[in-house]
């Protein structure tokens, strides 16, 4: 089976970083993808975007540092927002990308704002999906998502989180329930999910995000750019599931704070639009880029 795209290594600093390029050599019609995570290899946000090469579309995205096919350090000050930032600028730079369409998905979509805040004049436009620009309202939403299974659910997980026994049949039990409803409510998840979530680099996303999609205790847990997001006059769609672990709350804090922003709610989605309502997201995403 031929790919849609070559898998291209570069060198960064002393690292490996491995990169998918669809390779249409018009720059102006890059999409560069960012996936979530952290920790996470690209495989589930790469593979469903592909079908927008039809279109005209360069799909550009790469494995970030630690993860999947790329270098994977254990030097943890290299775990920092900060650092990402630089390293996506220098995969643009790189690969000569000229102005980006940015698609930041998740942790993507705050590595997104990041990456705008610093850079936005190499951005032509800007897709934030299923994600946050303020994480203490986003994880107090966590914590109403998580009321949704009951006060005795909620209390053995809290005593859990305290005791540090968060592999527990029973403290697994319910993180499985608030997966499949608010990370994808599909039935089976497509193999491009399984891919990336069987090589999840957990020492990444520990020390970032915590244990699980509703703990955080990494260094991202008070990480909040609503007032800097108004400086970004890139024209942007954000995108939510009505069932999201980022919830609707959360685009709307954002879409009040950036000055050209447009949201679109997916009804029948949780966090993965482009698996749960393909059809639907699409058409909304074709729509944004034909403008």
């Amino acid at each position: 089976m031929s790919l849609d795209y070559s898998e291209i290594n570069i060198k960064y600093d002393d690292y490996n970083l491995v990169c998918y390029d669809s390779g249409v050599n018009k720059n102006e019609n890059t999409i560069f993808l960012l996936n979530g995570g952290p920790g996470l290899p690209c495989n589930y946000l790469r593979d469903p975007h592909l079908k927008l090469i039809k279109n005209g579309f360069r799909i550009f995205t790469y494995d970030q540092l630690g993860c999947g096919k790329s270098s994977k350090p254990k030097d943890v000050n290299l775990w920092d927002i900060g650092r990402y930032v630089e390293e996506v600028e220098f995969v643009r730079k790189k690969f000569d990308l000229g102005k980006i369409i940015l698609l930041g998905h998740s942790w993507g979509g705050w590595l997104g704002i990041e990456y705008a805040i610093k850079y936005q004049n190499n951005i032509n436009k800007l897709i934030l999906e299923n994600t946050c620009g303020d994480m203490p309202h986003m994880i107090s939403e966590l914590n109403r998502l998580r009321n949704g299974l009951g006060n005795e659910t909620v209390q053995m997980m809290e005593k859990h989180e305290a005791e540090g026994s968060l592999e527990h049949e029973e403290y697994q039990a319910a993180i499985t329930i608030l997966n499949y409803r608010h990370v994808c409510r599909l039935d089976v998840w497509p193999q491009s999910i399984h891919d990336s979530l069987d090589d999840w680099n957990m020492d990444v996303y520990g020390a970032m995000q915590g244990p699980n999609e509703f703990l955080y205790t990494g260094n991202l847990k008070n990480w909040n750019r609503i007032e800097e997001m108004k400086s970004i006059n890139i024209p942007t769609l954000i995108t939510v599931g009505m069932h999201d672990e980022l919830t609707p709350s959360c685009a709307m804090r954002m879409d009040n704070s950036l000055p050209n922003s447009k949201v679109k709610v997916f009804n029948n989605s949780s966090h993965m639009p482009f698996y749960e309502e393909p059809e639907n997201y699409f058409k909304v995403l074709e729509g944004f880029l034909s403008q």
